[in-house]
């Protein structure tokens, strides 16, 4: 939301290392030309340190809300693929660009100013649909990212929540969607977003993960090292810690008990 948009925009103003980003802004908010030239902007103010984070957006109350409209699964999968492809050709473009499709369109469009990065600003597909979404990442996006908080009851039948067999199955998936469009694999970036808990308490650990989901990354400080050791070996890039509580101490902890582990 422009909330969220404001507030990269001031950590980069503050910061010179950090990278930022969205997980993820809903592709119905806005027309994506007007995002990508958001974008473009934020990657300028840090310096060529902004991921872009899209998805098809999900939360319908969110849309009755603020008066949005709120179309079907398969139209908003739809417009998500359409702008994926629009703010690609944006990025990439040296040119302006002109873009035909059923939902956006663009008219010798330039953007401008372009991104600091090269050869783009990373486009992260936030999602984990195996028909679409992933095979949308696969034509289009640069990073994949698998959300823990996001793994529906389905997933969970099936694989386990934050399990390294559902990451393994993704990839999988994303992998056969790479070699239908012509993609080579290696040029995405594999991330998660792990809730984690850290705590003794056998109880408070349970009900957490009764909470999230199965698979849930909670427990004592070797159990989590040992975890997230399971990801980094399987090939994860980039792990993005969520602790509970989302507070001072948790994060000070995190890093004390768990990340020392791993420089």
């Amino acid at each position: 939301m422009y909330e969220a948009w404001m507030l990269t925009a001031a950590v980069a103003s503050m910061t010179v290392k950090l990278r930022m980003g969205h997980l993820v802004t809903g592709n119905t908010y806005r027309n994506p030309a007007h995002v990508a030239k958001m974008a473009t902007t934020i990657d300028q103010i840090s310096h060529g340190r902004f991921t872009l984070g899209i998805g098809a957006a999900w939360f319908k109350r969110e849309h009755e809300a603020y008066g949005w409209a709120y179309p079907t699964v398969r139209e908003r999968q739809d417009r998500f693929e359409e702008s994926c492809a629009l703010i690609r050709a944006l990025f990439t473009s040296e040119a302006p660009v002109d873009f035909q499709g059923r939902y956006y369109q663009l008219d010798n469009a330039p953007l401008s100013p372009a991104s600091v990065q090269q050869p783009h600003i990373p486009i992260m597909v936030g999602g984990m649909g195996e028909r679409r979404t992933l095979r949308t990442l696969a034509k289009y996006g640069d990073v994949w990212n698998l959300d823990g908080f996001s793994v529906g009851s389905e997933s969970s039948r099936l694989h386990g929540g934050m399990s390294l067999e559902l990451y393994r199955h993704k990839i999988d998936v994303l992998e056969r969607h790479c070699e239908d469009v012509g993609r080579d694999p290696g040029e995405i970036k594999h991330t998660v977003f792990m809730p984690t808990k850290l705590s003794n308490d056998k109880a408070d650990v349970e009900e957490f993960i009764q909470r999230v989901g199965p698979g849930t990354v909670a427990g004592t400080a070797e159990y989590i090292i040992d975890r997230v050791g399971e990801f980094v070996n399987a090939g994860v890039d980039e792990i993005m810690f969520a602790p509970r509580p989302s507070d001072v101490e948790a994060l000070q902890r995190l890093d004390a008990e768990i990340l020392s582990a791993f420089r």
